[in-house]
């Protein structure tokens, strides 16, 4: 049975959807003038950070941390190997396996990047320990929401 609906919409500053997807598109323009000097978009920069602190991955992990199709996550695997920072390959026992690693360039790169994260943290204009408590928050209100879409299909 479906819960009633309120009678009364709450307003868009008071929901917590809304409030995620503003902060979204907020570090997404931010990302965006950060990564722009190294050439990088926001999925590729989260794609050789994953590869960075990961080491070599399948492509199917991949796009399980990072939340993205592999229809999204070929062509921007394709795209990195294209520029020098990763290289792919055929897991040897099974072809169907796509293993991703770093290059040389790639690490560079990354070490390079090194200075975008705290960038970031100081557009924020929070205290770490802040920033901290807001990212264990959010990554429980993904768990959590996941888990319910998960029961809702079945």
């Amino acid at each position: 049975m479906k819960p009633t609906p309120p009678a009364i919409v709450p307003p868009l500053n008071s929901m917590v959807c809304f409030s995620v997807y503003t902060a979204g598109l907020a570090f997404n323009r931010l990302y965006k003038n950060l990564l722009e000097e190294y050439g990088l978009t926001y999925p590729q920069f989260l794609v050789l950070i994953s590869l960075r602190h990961g080491g070599t991955q399948n492509v199917s992990t991949i796009g399980e941390t990072l939340s993205l199709e592999s229809n999204t996550l070929t062509p921007l695997l394709k795209r990195l190997e294209e520029a020098g920072l990763v290289m792919r390959r055929r897991d040897r026992q099974d072809e169907r396996v796509v293993q991703v690693s770093l290059t040389k360039s790639g690490i560079k790169l990354v070490n390079d990047i090194g200075c975008v994260p705290p960038q970031v943290l100081e557009a924020t204009h929070m205290a770490v320990k802040n920033v901290g408590i807001l990212t264990a928050n959010l990554n429980e209100l993904t768990q959590n929401l996941r888990r319910h879409t998960k029961t809702l299909r079945n």
